[in-house]
Order: structure tokens, then C-alpha cells, then sequence
């Protein structure tokens, strides 16, 4: 099964994500099929950057939100 999460990225203490889909059983930082978003929590406004038609693309297709993602994208929302 194929799921949207975040893959942590940049250095020691400092954390950037990327919103990934990839292979549910597969580790967060093992290959993805696609990046479909950028996230910053430590930038000042936080940065978050989403590609939504190809989220909607990978939902269509069985892809599920992982708690983290679905609940920025609630945020970006509003």
C-alpha cells in the first residue's frame, strides 16, 4: 500500500521534510516514487509547499495521508 508522508531531511538539529509517497512497508528514507511537497517547520513563517493535484492523483489511486500530513493539509486549508 502506498502512502503520503514526511521524509526528514537537512542536518543535526536542523529538519527540513519532504512530502513523499512511497511504499508503506518500506522505511521513510528508502526510495520514493514522487516528492509532492516541501516543508520548513523552522523558518519564520513556517514554509510548506504542496503540489495538491498530484496528491489528489496518488489518493485516486489507493494512497493514504499519513496523521502528520493529512493534518498540514487541514492546516494550509483554513
Amino acid at each position: 500500500m502506498l502512502m503520503i508522508r514526511l521524509r526528514r531531511m537537512g542536518s543535526s538539529k536542523r529538519p527540513v521534510y519532504r512530502v513523499v509517497v512511497s511504499d508503506r512497508k518500506q522505511t521513510p528514507t528508502a526510495a520514493v516514487l514522487e516528492e509532492v511537497g516541501f516543508y520548513n517547520p523552522r523558518s519564520e513563517p513556517v514554509e510548506f509547499r504542496l503540489d495538491r493535484e498530484r496528491i489528489e492523483y496518488w489518493v485516486a489511486r489507493g494512497a493514504q495521508l499519513s496523521p502528520t500530513v493529512k493534518s498540514l493539509l487541514n492546516q494550509a486549508k483554513n
